[in-house]
């Protein structure tokens, strides 16, 4: 989290609960909703196609592990 959310998190956390209210109803309405169709489509380049192409030639590419497996072969536990 970058400084200015932390500073926005931060102010929040202490404010009552009418003024957190009047921060989210300016979110609300003065921020625009974003969503999927949002994110401009670009063509793939040369390192994505070359990518692309790996995905589907490399077996590695097709071999999944469960978290408790990676966490078991990693030494960690939750």
């Amino acid at each position: 989290m970058n400084a200015i959310k932390e500073r926005i998190f931060g102010a929040v956390t202490v404010m009552n609960d009418s003024d957190a209210e009047k921060v989210w109803n300016f979110v609300i309405e003065n921020l625009s909703p974003r969503s999927w169709d949002d994110i401009e489509e670009v063509s793939p380049d040369e390192w994505d196609l070359k990518m692309l192409e790996d995905i589907d030639k490399n077996p590695d590419c097709h071999e999944f592990v469960s978290q408790d497996e990676l966490l078991k072969e990693l030494n960690l536990t939750l």
